[in-house]
């Protein structure tokens, strides 16, 4: 397969049609961003690179993260954390608090806001300092120093944070958050403004699509049933109620982000991260659905 023709070929035809959408102007530092960013990295598990328009370009990963959040907890916690979040799709969107009350402030999910604000109480207590020692695993992870977090986006998610204040609030009246609110939101805030490039996404993401990936330090992530479950959470619940649609249109497992990130994962073969900032109605990114959907039924290369 010529990932390189497929890739350039499709950016081409892509960037030549509409940019539709909007940018998630709801965090003021999000908005600064130019909107006609595109950018394509695929990494295959073969460790072949290929990468069109602003892939080495970086950008507020934010929900992308969750899936690192999850992952790190899953290699400390085990099967334990899934007595504090469910598994299951939402059916609604990343910021609902909805199912919450009924659900006796279980999330249905750790994708979901709630859900990650779970996982990241569970951090919180077991780091030290959470903030420098997850940024230290991330890094450990793409084998990079480079990867920080923007201060200037975890401050302005933090000065319209009213909901997620609430959530985190809401979960604590239930008991499933341990630490106080105000660290777990700081700690949550600041996952979600890692800065990366397309570049940098794939090969943070290739644990997922690589049985035999080991660390910068030579170790493993997740075994292969960890692994799997994890790409399955992807599958069913990384893109809140469009992800079923995503399945159905590109039939990878995936993790989208309101800064119009989106990485995709083909166990066995292959990582492809795209970024364009407008989103969708749902909060994807236009262009990142599109090309995607493209890009499978391209290669005639899904899970499916």
């Amino acid at each position: 397969m010529d990932y390189k023709q497929v890739l350039e070929n499709l950016y081409d035809i892509i960037a030549s049609e509409e940019n539709d959408g909007a940018i998630a102007t709801y965090i003021p530092e999000l908005a600064k961003v130019d909107a006609n960013n595109f950018g394509v990295c695929l990494l295959s598990t073969k460790n072949k690179e290929y990468g069109v328009g602003n892939w080495q370009t970086k950008f507020s990963i934010q929900s992308i993260s969750k899936v690192l959040s999850l992952s790190i907890a899953y290699q400390i916690f085990g099967d334990k954390i899934w007595e504090r979040v469910d598994v299951e799709p939402s059916g609604t969107p990343f910021n609902s608090l909805v199912q919450l009350e009924s659900d006796a402030g279980i999330p249905r999910n750790p994708f979901m806001n709630s859900g990650a604000m779970v996982i990241c109480d569970m951090l919180v207590s077991y780091y030290e300092n959470p903030k420098e020692d997850f940024l230290a695993a991330i890094r450990e992870l793409c084998s990079s120093s480079e990867i920080i977090y923007s201060e200037a986006v975890a401050k302005s998610e933090a000065s319209v944070g009213y909901r997620n204040k609430a959530l985190c609030n809401f979960i604590k009246s239930f008991g499933n958050i341990e630490n106080e609110p105000e660290e777990v939101l700081d700690f949550y805030f600041h996952i979600c403004a890692i800065e990366m490039s397309c570049q940098e996404l794939s090969k943070v993401f290739m644990f997922l699509a690589n049985p035999n990936f080991t660390t910068s330090k030579g170790t493993k992530v997740l075994n292969l049933s960890k692994t799997k479950r994890v790409n399955a959470i992807m599958q069913t619940c990384g893109f809140y109620d469009e992800s079923g649609e995503f399945s159905f249109r590109v039939g990878l497992p995936g993790k989208s982000g309101v800064g119009g990130g989106i990485v995709a994962v083909y166990p066995g073969k292959y990582c492809i991260t795209v970024w364009s900032p407008k989103l969708n109605e749902k909060g994807n990114s236009y262009r990142g659905m599109k090309f995607l959907e493209a890009f499978t039924t391209e290669t005639e290369q899904s899970i499916f």
